[in-house]
């Protein structure tokens, strides 16, 4: 079978190592992104700059590739919906518009008998004075907003005096858990019940963006099993091609809440690159260019460490590293104080 060329929308991080795993497997890669200075076009074979909207470019983008997945979420659902209609999309364009919607997103897990924090439909400002049983809680814009944008923690009614909130959108606000920690379950589905799954990976955030990842995470056997059930089950409802993370909250009475799902390879498993066999992205190629599927093994324990914004600086300046530490720079070439630059994977 000859090999795809394969279509990425989004040209950050994610893009650029989807780029990377699927040049060890020889196939060709052309981003779009609307960002001129995508770093991605550093790992890619070609970079087509483009607003979503501009037709004519995404023709042209359409006519280089046989398959096209994405990076991230917010990409206009006509967007990819028109793709779909002359080259495959995966993972397809309904699951991506199911999950830019936060309650459409929550009522989904919860039809499927899997646990979700309490959550409530928020449309304007006095919908929060009936909600005390909510607080502590955290409000979030319905759609858009990642690594804590459009996202707003509030201890009591009386914070939202200090919060200056746009109520012209519509948000869902989210009873928060007495949390002990967080883990998240990345897999791969091939097809019918055809998956490789990586083992629970432990996060911890900061500032609401991911500081670290850490295999193994130290939960219990019936949380593992649940996890990686749960997010089977969920994969297998969407009918999913491609590489999924679901991220979940394990609260102080060792309960399970599924926090979100992502839909695409995801940052807590940058990790796999050193750990694993085949990576979650090389998984992910494998899976939307229909190659073979091959069995996981887990190679070493590992930590990712996060560089965020100037973080990143010591590590360009050529910081000696251990050999069991490996060093990723993302090649942007903005430092901005939450942006995540880069990121150190150390063996253990």
């Amino acid at each position: 079978m000859s090999k795809k060329n394969l279509g990425i929308i989004g040209g950050g991080q994610l893009g650029s190592m989807l780029s990377d795993a699927a040049k060890k497997l020889n196939i060709k890669t052309v981003v779009y992104a609307d960002d001129i200075d995508s770093p991605a076009q550093n790992f890619c074979n070609e970079f087509i700059q483009g607003e979503y909207s501009d037709n004519e470019k995404i023709k042209k983008f359409i006519n280089k590739v046989d398959v096209i997945t994405y990076e991230f979420e917010n990409i206009p659902y006509e967007t990819l919906d028109k793709m779909n209609q002359l080259k495959p999309v995966l993972p397809k364009p309904s699951v991506n518009r199911l999950i830019q919607h936060r309650i459409a997103e929550k009522d989904f897990i919860n039809k499927l008998n899997i646990r979700t924090t309490r959550y409530v439909l928020v449309e304007k400002k006095t919908d929060l004075e009936t909600l005390n049983d909510f607080f502590p809680g955290i409000l979030k814009t319905t759609t858009m907003g990642y690594d804590g944008k459009g996202q707003y923690p509030i201890k009591k009614i009386e914070d939202l005096d200090n919060i200056n909130i746009d109520f012209s959108k519509e948000y869902i606000l989210e009873k928060l858990v007495k949390l002990q920690k967080e883990i998240s379950v990345i897999l791969t589905r091939f097809g019918n019940n055809n998956y490789e799954i990586y083992e629970p990976i432990e996060n911890t955030h900061q500032n609401q963006i991911l500081k670290y990842s850490e295999i193994p995470a130290n939960i219990n056997k019936k949380i593992l099993d649940q996890s990686k059930e749960w997010a089977t089950r969920i994969a297998e409802e969407l009918k999913y091609i491609g590489t999924l993370c679901v991220e979940f909250f394990i609260d102080r009475n060792e309960n399970l809440y599924v926090n979100e799902i992502a839909p695409r390879v995801h940052n807590s498993g940058h990790l796999t690159i050193n750990a694993y066999n085949i990576s979650q992205f090389e998984n992910h190629v494998r899976a939307v260019c229909s190659l073979e599927k091959i069995s996981l093994k887990k190679l070493s324990n590992a930590k990712m460490i996060n560089l965020i914004g100037k973080e990143i600086e010591p590590y360009r300046q050529n910081l000696k590293l251990n050999e069991q530490e490996f060093f990723f720079d993302y090649l942007k070439k903005e430092i901005k104080e939450k942006r995540k630059m880069g990121h150190i994977t150390t063996l253990k």
